[in-house]
């Protein structure tokens, strides 16, 4: 017999610009997830009735190497029981944590699990751990291994987005971020930065003021074509031999900008969320991991929703809401062709084009942000997906519990 596993509580820092001039580059990865801890025993999670900690985190050298979860449960006081344990699913790390909680409650291996991400881009940078897939030519080629950037354009190439359908993607995606903010929709799952003062560092999702105008927009030029140039295009090109060459159409605007961040999901059995007077907030009904072309890389979220309504016995038709990590503004176009997704259903808060990317703790954002949004509306099924490196892809299927 199988245990439901719910959701029970989730927070996260905001956003802060992830390079050395952002407002979260004077901390450390591991006071972003302290933060995050101390949050949730205020909230009531007792630290002894978890039974593990699971962080994702893309980087895990540096400040964010040295299983960074039990790190952070030690110095958070959680006392000398939670185990903690880091996973590394590239950009979808934050939601196969979660995944991995939800499949152990499920289980019976456990009863209760923080789970999330985090990333200090600012501290950590992308290809900061040199691993082979980034560095070895020989590795680069049997793998197939692109930048993310020329991925994208290899995806508008393909399926015949061209840069004015990019660019309008990326302001409404921006335009939604904003009325979001406006709207305080993030006020029951944002847990500002504090210095050591208390002083309040970052309240808010830092690069949403920096969006530019639509004239700023049309202007900025091709980001990836320097990169398609040095050999990527040709990697890309000898897996798409039907392909004569690629068209370089995503600028700054219509990627997702870097981001430092961390977020934590609280997942636990009925008994459980009994136990510490938690009130179950969505029920995980369907969880899926999957791989598909690495070259074209950027797809598997959304063969991953596929995955989870099939096993749902679900239709996108069905679904309320679906957080997609915008991994490129090719890729949402698919998701939303293919899917039929409007703006009202598909990152109705805007995403990381407009907000950023903390790569491990994306999902785990994206994750918090459904469950706000079905309660916001009232609303029954959503989905979060992520599309990561490599052609990884992953996606959790919710039911919102009335309360």
């Amino acid at each position: 017999m199988t245990t439901d596993a719910v959701v029970l509580d989730a927070v996260r820092t905001p956003r802060g610009k992830g390079s050395p001039r952002g407002a979260l580059y004077p901390f450390t990865p591991l006071t972003l997830v302290r933060g995050l801890l101390d949050a949730l025993v205020a909230r009531g999670v007792a630290p002894a009735a978890v039974d593990d900690l699971v962080l994702g985190i893309a980087s895990q050298l540096d400040g964010q190497g040295g299983n960074l979860a039990r790190t952070a449960a030690l110095v958070a006081g959680w006392g000398d029981g939670v185990p903690g344990a880091t996973l590394n699913r590239f950009c979808a790390s934050g939601l196969d944590a979660v995944n991995l909680a939800a499949a152990r409650i499920r289980a019976g291996d456990a009863a209760l699990i923080v789970a999330g991400g985090v990333e200090q881009v600012s501290r950590v940078p992308l290809f900061a751990d040199r691993g082979p897939l980034w560095t070895d030519p020989d590795v680069r080629r049997a793998a197939g291994s692109i930048h993310m950037g020329v991925a994208a354009d290899l995806i508008a190439t393909l399926e015949g987005f061209d840069r004015a359908a990019l660019d309008a993607y990326a302001a409404a995606t921006r335009a939604r971020a904003r009325a979001a903010h406006a709207d305080r929709r993030a006020a029951r799952t944002l847990v500002p930065v504090r210095d050591a003062t208390g002083a309040i560092a970052l309240d808010h999702d830092e690069l949403l003021g920096a969006a530019p105008t639509d004239a700023e927009l049309a202007a900025l030029p091709p980001a990836f074509a320097d990169l398609g140039a040095g050999g990527d295009d040709a990697l890309a090109l000898a897996r798409h031999p039907a392909l004569t060459a690629i068209r370089h159409v995503h600028t700054r605007g219509s990627s997702p900008s870097l981001a430092d961040a961390a977020a934590l999901v609280v997942v636990g059995d009925r008994a459980a969320a009994d136990r510490l007077g938690l009130r179950p907030r969505a029920r995980i009904v369907a969880t899926a991991t999957c791989a598909g072309d690495p070259v074209v890389m950027l797809t598997a979220g959304q063969d991953a929703i596929t995955r989870v309504l099939a096993r749902a016995g679900l239709r996108p038709a069905d679904l309320d809401v679906v957080e997609y990590a915008e991994a490129f503004a090719a890729s949402c176009l698919r998701l939303a062709r293919d899917l039929e997704l409007g703006p009202d259903r598909l990152n109705p808060g805007g995403g990381t084009i407009a907000a950023g990317h903390a790569f491990g703790a994306t999902g785990a954002i994206l994750l918090g942000n459904l469950v706000d949004e079905l309660d916001r509306r009232g609303a029954r099924w959503g989905v979060a997906a992520v599309s990561g490196a490599a052609g990884l892809g992953v996606a959790t299927l919710v039911e919102r519990l009335p309360g």
